[in-house]
């Protein structure tokens, strides 16, 4: 399904339908067989949820039409610097990245505008610098829903500990900030302890298991990144503490990315819900918005008729907010956020294959 995309000619009459409006030439740029040469930086290769990203990209990049060249920086802004030059000397036009340091990455977009080749970032948004598109989700939102999610299963009093991702990221940044701030807002009675863990599993265990000793009666895990998945069970398993939700022990735990373990998890009763992360999605539009670049297209703040909307985080930056749904159990509504069952066939996690 593609944006709709109104042309800025005699369709502009078209404008007053509340969706996304796209305009641009008709012109665009290709490689010498006729096909568009776009380079897809991969940001690691150590989660589930990057591998299917990386699994999802070369199959969106044939259907739009679309040459593809890839490399993998592994969390490492100077190999994603680097990955750049490499790009810029194969002659790509277009390229599309996922900087886990959201402010280093900057020099490398200022470098890329002024050689005209269009940026689009997944997963995070620069701190700042220009690129044509972010293709995102409403990373505030993901510590919004689990902060709910916790503070209703927790009825509003207890303890609880949230693994934090990177703080040198705005994902980091925003889901920490909003979690803290919804569980101050609507559940003062719940007491956070917040751990830095920089997106590593085993520094996340480490500091769960020191959380535990120190405070028994911890009722809640927050999870910002499956990444902390295997770790955390480990730690619970190892306290007596992996048990069922049914069971008066059991830690109710909140993850985010929607990976296949996480939703066999929440059906086997291990972990309690998630934010399923459209991994599938990330790769179909960020390779959608750098044909459009390519294409000479351009797009304003609206709605989309693929769920999401398109905003305007600052000037001349936009981001298409893709939907990232809760998932749990049973379906059911958390201080008023709706979730989707863990086996619902709509679940990216639940169409690998």
């Amino acid at each position: 399904m593609k944006v709709r995309t109104i042309l800025c000619s005699a369709a502009s009459v078209l404008s007053a339908m509340a969706l996304l409006t796209a305009c641009g030439s008709s012109g665009s740029s290709t490689s010498s067989d006729g096909t568009p040469l776009v380079g897809v930086d991969y940001p690691r290769s150590d989660t589930d949820f990057w591998n299917s990203y990386i699994k999802y990209t070369p199959q969106y990049a044939k259907e739009l039409g679309l040459s593809l060249k890839t490399t993998n920086s592994q969390n490492d802004v100077a190999k994603l610097t680097a990955n750049a030059q490499t790009f810029i000397s194969q002659g790509v036009k277009g390229l599309a990245m996922a900087p886990q340091d959201t402010a280093a990455i900057a020099p490398t977009l200022a470098q890329l505008e002024a050689k005209k080749i269009p940026v689009v970032t997944v997963d995070t948004r620069p701190d700042t610098g220009n690129v044509f598109m972010v293709v995102r989700a409403d990373n505030r939102a993901y510590g919004e829903k689990a902060c709910q999610y916790l503070g209703t299963k927790l009825g509003g009093k207890g303890k609880v500990v949230m693994l934090q991702g990177g703080l040198d990221s705005i994902n980091g940044r925003d889901r920490t900030e909003a979690f803290n701030e919804c569980m101050e807002k609507n559940f003062p009675a719940v007491k956070v302890f917040g751990e830095a863990t920089n997106w590593d599993g085993a520094v996340a265990a480490q500091k769960l298991q020191t959380d535990l000793t120190a405070n028994p009666d911890i009722k809640g895990v927050y999870m910002q990144s499956s990444f902390a998945l295997a770790g955390t069970l480990q730690v619970l398993k190892q306290k007596g503490l992996l048990v069922e939700p049914s069971d008066k022990k059991h830690v109710f735990v909140v993850s985010n990315d929607g990976i296949p373990e996480e939703l066999k998890s929440i059906g086997e009763g291990k972990i309690d819900a998630t934010v399923s992360q459209p991994a599938d999605l990330y790769a179909k539009y960020a390779l959608y918005y750098l044909k459009a670049a390519i294409d000479g297209k351009t797009f304003k703040p609206g709605k989309t008729d693929h769920d999401s909307t398109i905003i305007q985080v600052r000037d001349g930056l936009l981001e298409d907010q893709l939907s990232a749904p809760l998932v749990t159990s049973d379906g059911g509504t958390y201080g008023g956020v709706p979730s989707l069952k863990s086996d619902d066939k709509s679940l990216w996690g639940n169409n690998l294959g």
